[in-house]
C-alpha cells in the first residue's frame, strides 16, 4: 500500500478514527494498531506477514533470553547469537541469489559447476528496516539501555505501519515508551503533520516523478543514446530524485505517525549542504547512519585502535552499509567509494590538525568549495547506486567524456530549474520551510483547510497518472 494512493487515504482515515476512539483503552488500541499494521503489510503480499511475525517473535525471545544473564559478557554473547538468528531471513531473501550467482560466475570462469542452485527469491518489502530495528532492540536490552517490552508492545514496535517498509529506523528507547503511554489529542501538532505530509507528497509525486521520467530514467536506461550534457544533468537529477523520493517518504511517515500521537526521529538534514562525506552521513538517512555507527562501527573498535584499524573499520562499515542497500556489486562499489572518501577525509583532517589549520572550512568561499566538491563526489557514488550493473555505470561515466558533440534535447529549462531549485533550498542558510510551517500554523482552521486543498490540487495536477513505488521499498 503506497502512501500517495486512495487506498492508503481510506486505510488511514479508518485507522485514525479507531485509534483515537480506542485511546482510553490501551490494550485494545495496541491490538488495533498491530492488526492495522499487518493489514498494511499484507497489502503487498499477505503470505509474507508470517515473516514479520517470525522476526518479531525471534526478537522478543532473544531479548528475554539476553535479560536473564547477570554478566555483561554473557548478555553480549547471547545478543550476538540472537542477532545472527534475526539476520538469517534477511540473508536468505535478500542475499542468497546475489551470492549464488556470484559463486556461479566465479566457478564457471574456472570450468566448474555452480556450487549452489540459482533460485529466484522474492524480496519482502521492508525486511531490511524491520530486521535492523529488531537487532537494535535485542542489543539495547543486552546493553541495559532498555528492558524487554511486553509481547504485544514489542510486536507493535516492529510492525508499526508508518515506519514499517522504509523507515526511519526507530530505536526501542524512542518508540516503546510512546506505545505504552496514553495519547493526548490536545497536544497533537496537526499543522506540522499536515505540512510534512503535503511536503512529502510534493517531493515524491511532483519533483521526483518529473525528473525521473524526463531525464534520469531515459539516460540511465540507454546512456549510449544521450549526450554528455544530458548525462551530466541526469546524474544531478538522480541526486535530486533519490533525495526527494526518500525524504518525501520519511516526511509522510513522520507526519502520519504524528497524527497518531507518535514522534519519529529526523532522518534528513539538508544532505547536499554537506562539506565532506563524513558530514554527508550526519545528514543523510540519519537513523541508518547512527545504526551503522552504534551496532557495527563501534563494536568493531571504532576509532580507538589506531589509524589503520580505524580505516579498516570505516571501510567494513561502509561496504556493509552499501550491501544493506541492495544485493549487487554496484551497491558494494557505492559503499566502497564512500568508505574511501571518508578514510581520505580522516587523513586530511589529521594532516591539517598537525599543521595547525582549521579542521572545517572557515570562510564562505571555503564552505562553498567544500560543498561543491562533496556534492560531486556524492553524485559519482549515485551513478553506481542507480546503474543496474558496474558495466552500465562505466557506460554512463564514459558518456561524460565522449558525448559532447551530441544534441541535448532532454535538458529543458524546467528540468534545470527543478534541479537548481532543490539544490538552492538545501544550501541557503535558513530554509523557508520552517517559516512557511509557522505561518500555516497561525492560520484559522478554515484558511488552513483552503491552503491544504490548493496544495493537494496542485500536487494531483502536476503529478503523473499513477505513482511509482518509493525507491527505498527495494531495500
Amino acid at each position: 500500500m503506497l502512501f500517495p494512493t486512495t487506498d492508503f487515504a481510506i486505510f488511514f482515515a479508518i485507522v485514525f478514527a479507531m485509534h483515537w476512539v480506542l485511546n482510553p483503552h490501551p490494550r485494545a488500541r495496541k491490538w488495533f494498531l498491530l492488526v492495522a499494521s499487518y493489514v498494511f503489510y499484507a497489502w503487498w503480499d499477505w503470505r509474507l506477514v508470517w515473516l514479520l511475525v517470525t522476526v518479531s517473535a525471534i526478537a522478543q525471545l532473544g531479548a528475554l533470553w539476553v535479560e536473564r544473564q547477570d554478566e555483561q559478557a554473557a548478555r553480549s554473547r547471547r545478543a550476538v547469537v540472537a542477532s545472527l538468528a534475526l539476520l538469517l531471513p534477511l540473508v536468505w531473501f535478500k542475499y542468497y541469489g546475489f551470492f549464488a550467482l556470484s559463486l556461479a560466475n566465479a566457478f564457471e570462469g574456472i570450468g566448474l559447476s555452480p556450487p549452489l542452485p540459482l533460485l529466484q527469491v522474492v524480496l519482502p518489502v521492508g525486511i531490511s528496516f524491520y530486521t535492523f530495528m529488531a537487532i537494535s532492540y535485542v542489543v539495547d536490552v543486552s546493553r541495559l539501555e532498555i528492558t524487554p517490552a511486553s509481547w504485544l508492545d514489542a510486536f507493535v514496535y516492529l510492525a508499526f505501519f508508518p515506519h514499517l517498509v522504509a523507515g526511519p529506523i526507530v530505536r526501542g528507547e524512542e518508540l516503546l515508551p510512546q506505545i505504552r503511554r496514553r495519547r493526548d489529542p490536545e497536544r497533537i501538532d496537526v499543522s506540522r503533520a499536515a505540512f510534512l505530509i503535503l511536503g512529502g507528497l510534493f517531493k515524491k509525486v511532483v519533483v521526483s516523478s518529473f525528473l525521473a521520467a524526463q531525464i534520469v530514467d531515459p539516460v540511465f536506461g540507454a546512456p549510449g543514446a544521450h549526450s554528455a550534457l544530458e548525462t551530466l544533468v541526469a546524474i544531478y537529477g538522480y541526486a535530486i530524485v533519490i533525495y526527494t523520493d526518500f525524504s518525501g517518504y520519511t516526511d509522510i511517515a513522520i507526519g502520519v505517525a504524528l497524527l497518531l500521537g507518535f514522534e519519529f526521529p529526523v532522518n534528513f538534514d539538508r544532505p547536499y549542504a554537506a562539506v565532506s562525506l563524513r558530514d554527508f552521513w550526519h545528514r543523510w538517512h540519519i537513523t541508518l547512519s547512527r545504526w551503522l555507527r552504534d551496532y557495527l562501527y563501534v563494536p568493531l573498535g571504532g576509532s580507538k585502535r589506531g589509524e589503520v584499524r580505524t580505516a579498516i573499520n570505516v571501510m567494513i562499515t561502509m561496504l556493509l552499509g552499501g550491501l544493506w542497500h541492495g544485493a549487487g556489486w554496484t551497491f558494494v562499489a557505492w559503499g566502497g567509494l564512500h568508505g574511501i572518501g571518508q578514510v581520505v577525509g580522516r587523513w586530511r583532517r589529521r594532516r591539517r590538525e598537525r599543521r595547525g589549520l582549521p579542521l572545517e572550512p572557515a570562510s564562505a568561499a571555503a564552505v562553498l568549495r567544500a560543498r561543491v566538491v562533496t556534492f560531486h563526489l556524492i553524485c559519482l557514488g549515485w551513478v553506481f547506486f542507480r546503474a543496474g550493473s558496474i558495466e552500465r555505470a562505466f557506460d554512463v561515466l564514459d558518456r561524460l567524456v565522449t558525448g559532447w558533440a551530441e544534441p541535448s534535447t532532454l535538458v529543458t529549462p524546467l528540468v534545470v530549474a527543478a534541479i537548481a531549485g532543490m539544490l538552492l533550498l538545501q544550501n541557503v542558510s535558513g530554509t523557508p520551510a520552517p517559516v512557511v510551517q509557522r505561518t500555516f500554523s497561525r492560520l484559522a482552521p478554515v484558511m488552513q483547510g483552503a491552503a491544504l486543498a490548493v496544495v493537494l490540487f496542485a500536487i494531483t495536477t502536476l503529478g503523473p497518472n499513477g505513482v511509482a513505488p518509493f525507491i527505498y521499498f527495494r531495500f
